[in-house]
């Protein structure tokens, strides 16, 4: 079986980052990349204070919180992209995830394992789109990272299948909870979660309630976050990206239709917390 050592992230955003802090926490030398420098610094910040919460907590002793980050570098330069699994977080957009794929797979050997974090892309379609498509399969963590302990592990149509136990085995050496779920629109978590936030912005745009009496019922009701705060911590802007190709993936059906609501917030730049400013005002 594979031996995994060296694991890259491609994306140093939310997701990245923490999936990220996770492989290095977990005992793998762990690569970070991003275009912009001043993200990766943002990401780094992020990461050393999500381990120092963790140690004031007593989740992790001092020792295990200053390894773990000895064995995370951050990187701008494509040509680090080197490593036994590469695991791509970056914009929810195929053509950019297909071409990243294509890149880095001609500067890796014949055995690296080429990850997607896609919330909503079929694997199949991505993986179409690369020169090697039985070395794609999909790693769907969940926001955020370092505490959700759900990941999705999806096989493509051409996905070599002695790489889903290896997957199945990395996840599980995260101190993840790994699910294999077929290739089908949504998977699963984000299939059955979509209409917590369709259903409630419709509450909202027929005047029904507020966005903060919506949030308020439904944490009373149990949900840790309401859905327009966790909008706002997902990202508004890659929320509605995820409705939107779903909706697009099962043929329009009405079930699915993003709402103009979201949409506005889109295009007026409020994405949320990232933004400082999304339904709530951070």
């Amino acid at each position: 079986m594979m031996n995994i050592k060296k694991v890259v992230v491609a994306g140093s955003g939310t997701m990245g980052l923490g999936i990220a802090q996770v492989c290095a926490m977990a005992g793998y030398e762990t690569v970070l990349y991003d275009v912009k420098q001043d993200l990766l610094k943002k990401a780094e910040n992020t990461i050393q204070k999500n381990v120092e919460k963790a140690i004031a907590l007593g989740k992790i002793s001092e020792e295990a919180g200053r390894e773990g980050l000895s064995r995370l570098i951050f990187v701008t330069s494509f040509e680090d992209l080197k490593g036994d699994v590469i695991i791509e977080a970056i914009p929810e957009i195929l053509e950019i995830k297909t071409r990243f794929f294509t890149e880095v797979s001609q500067i890796n050997d014949d055995h690296t394992l080429l990850a997607t974090n896609t919330s909503s892309i079929p694997v199949t379609q991505i993986a179409a789109g690369t020169p090697c498509p039985q070395r794609v399969i999909g790693l769907h963590f969940f926001n955020p990272a370092h505490l959700m302990r759900l990941v999705e592990v999806i096989k493509g149509a051409r996905t070599d299948e002695a790489y889903v136990p290896v997957c199945m085995n990395f996840i599980q050496s995260l101190g993840k909870h790994a699910v294999l779920t077929s290739d089908a629109p949504g998977f699963i978590v984000n299939r059955v979660a979509r209409h917590y936030y369709v259903e409630s912005l419709k509450i909202l745009e027929e005047g029904v309630a507020t966005f903060q009496d919506i949030d308020t019922l439904m944490e009373s009701a149990g949900f840790k976050m309401g859905p327009f705060r966790l909008m706002d911590l997902i990202g508004v802007d890659t929320n509605y990206a995820v409705t939107d190709s779903m909706f697009s993936l099962f043929n329009y059906e009405n079930r699915f239709r993003p709402n103009r609501i979201q949409y506005q917030k889109v295009l007026a730049g409020l994405h949320g917390r990232k933004t400082g400013e999304g339904f709530y005002t951070y």
